[in-house]
Order: structure tokens, then sequence, then C-alpha cells
């Protein structure tokens, strides 16, 4: 098949790239910027916006399926910015598969849209949107969520996966943020119980992606629904971070604060961040504080059931891959 891969050139976009060019697919990229390893592995791309229609529509022309794993993510940033990317975008892209008689949809959510900052455990997809957000990235998201389930039809069948934290080799967002606050000083264990979180593992990720696309058509079990993604291996938070500091040879992270005190820190945070107008990330925030101080682990059997879902990747086996990329990008 023809395949377009909006944020081809990420994270996620790049492994769900270099898996569908492993079995044979043709595969086009859509993004922003220019990347030379995507190159190398024939992918054609295609610079733009999600925001630009035109552009969204040139590149789609053409394919079988669209991958719509680009987005804004972050804890910080103008409301408008996230609208912007992440809903004008998604509507954008639903318009692109229309206009081109497109019959496939994969689009990249996240378990964020359902977090209401109370304790998830074994959260399967019947849990509801929350009424309230307190953060622009997983109320936009859910936003674009509801746009992409509504947009099933018999002509465009779709389907969102909801991974939660992706890490691994490569990783340009959670394991750096991980590691560079360990060595500013920056970390503090939230709170002092031991709350189960799920994570999941690159090519996880990315092969749940490739699966579902293989099984999705109108009418289909999983079209026009949602599920979540994890290696199955919910871990308690801080044991999961300090494993990850571990492969990069730094130690655990022993300093802790009470959860109420990081919610107030946070509020504060954001008060005078808004207050000064200030662009960059604020060191702490109402969002992350709640997600850090609680559990958040989900059942996946759906996606094992309609999908065929089985995680290949053990988070032990992930964490010794990650240990030795680490050691080779180290300076």
């Amino acid at each position: 098949m023809k395949a377009l891969v909006t944020g081809g050139g990420g994270f996620l976009g790049g492994a769900v790239v270099r898996q569908l060019v492993a079995r044979g697919d043709t595969v086009r990229s859509f993004s922003r910027g220019d990347y030379p390893e995507l190159a190398r592995l024939g992918v054609e791309q295609c610079r733009g916006d999600l925001a630009d229609r035109e552009a969204l529509f040139r590149a789609a022309a053409g394919c079988d399926i669209v991958f719509h794993v680009a987005a804004k993510a972050g804890v910080w940033g103008a409301e408008g910015a996230y609208y912007a990317a992440n809903v004008t975008g998604t509507a954008n892209v639903i318009a692109a598969c229309r206009a081109h008689g497109i019959g496939r949809l994969v689009y990249t959510g996240s378990p964020s849209v359902v977090f209401d900052g109370r304790d998830v455990a074994g959260g399967d997809e019947s849990l509801p949107y929350p009424r309230r957000f307190t953060a622009p990235y997983p109320r936009t998201k859910a936003l674009a969520e509801q746009l992409v389930l509504a947009a099933n039809a018999p002509s465009l069948a779709t389907v969102s996966l909801r991974p939660h934290l992706i890490w691994g080799p490569g990783d340009n967002h959670l394991v750096p943020r991980i590691i560079a606050k360990a060595r500013a000083g920056r970390l503090r264990r939230i709170g002092s119980r031991p709350c189960p979180v799920d994570t999941v593992y690159i090519d996880n990720a990315a092969q749940a992606h490739l699966l579902a696309a293989d099984r999705l058509a109108p009418g289909a079990p999983l079209a026009g629904r949602a599920y979540f993604i994890s290696n199955g291996e919910p871990l308690p938070l801080w044991e999961m971070i300090d494993r990850i500091l571990a492969a990069a040879g730094l130690p655990p992270v022993r300093r802790r604060i009470p959860a109420g005190v990081a919610y107030a820190a946070g509020a504060l945070c954001e008060g005078l961040w808004h207050l000064f107008r200030r662009a960059d990330e604020p060191p702490l925030t109402r969002f992350v504080a709640k997600e850090l101080a609680t559990a958040h682990w989900f059942d996946i059997g759906a996606a094992r059931r309609d999908l065929g879902f089985a995680p290949t990747v053990s988070i032990d086996e992930g964490l010794r891959r990650l240990r030795e990329w680490l050691a080779g990008t180290a300076p």
C-alpha cells in the first residue's frame, strides 16, 4: 500500500515509517522539516504545516491510508497553537482523506484525553472524557479524537490508538527530559504512594499502528473506536524513572515533596507565567503534578482482541536497548 505518515520525521512517526518500509510498503511523510534519515529509506517527503489544508491535500494525493501521528505535544504553551495543530490539523487530515477517497485513517491519540487528575487503575475504553482539562494538550487531543471517531463511515474507516508514555532509543522527548532534569538536580518524587503507571516501548507502539491498519475496514470491530496501547507491564512510576536514569548511568531520585505541595506549586507557577506572559515552560504545572502523583494504567484487552496486539519487546529488553543507545550517543 501507499501510506501517508504525518510527523514521519518524529519519534513515533519515524518508527511507523521504518516498519512500513521494512515490510515493503511505499511511504510518504508529511512534516515541517526535512529528514535525511527518511531520504535514506527512500521515503518521499512533503513539507508543510498541519494547519495548511492545501499542503495536506497535496501530500495525501494517491495514498491508500493515512497514519496521522503528528501533533503539538507538551505541557505548556498557547491554547491557539495547540488548537491549530491538533484540532484544525486533524480536521484537515480528515478532509484530505475524503477528498481523495482514502478509505482508512489511523490516528495517534493519547490516554491523557481521559485523565481527570484521579487514579486510573486498569481503566478501559469506557472511561469518559473529563468535563475540564488543566492543560491544552489533552483538551485539544480529546477534541481531535472525537473528530476522528465521528468521521468513521462506510467510505472512511477510522481508529484512534492511545499509546501511553512512549520511550526507547531515539526518544527526543520523555527520556531526554527525565535525564536533563536529573542532571540539573530538579527531579523530585511527588507524593509517597507507589502509583503504578503504564509505558510502551517505541517498537511496540509502532507495531500497534500497523496492526490497526491491516485490520481496519468499514464495519470492522475496531472501526470508529479508540484503544489504549501499552506494554501491559505497569510499574510504580518512580521505579520506572529510576530504571531509565540507571540506563543513563545516573543515580535514583531520592528527594520527595508532598503531592498537595506540588500541585499548589504548579498552580502558582502557571499563574506567574501567565501574569508575566512568559513563553518558556514553567518548572511545574498542575497537570504534571497530578500525573506524577497518581496511578494511570490501562486494560489493553481490547487492543489484544481487535488489533491482535501483543507487545514483542519487554520493558527489561527495552531498557537494555536504551542503555546501549544512550552509551552510543553520550558526548
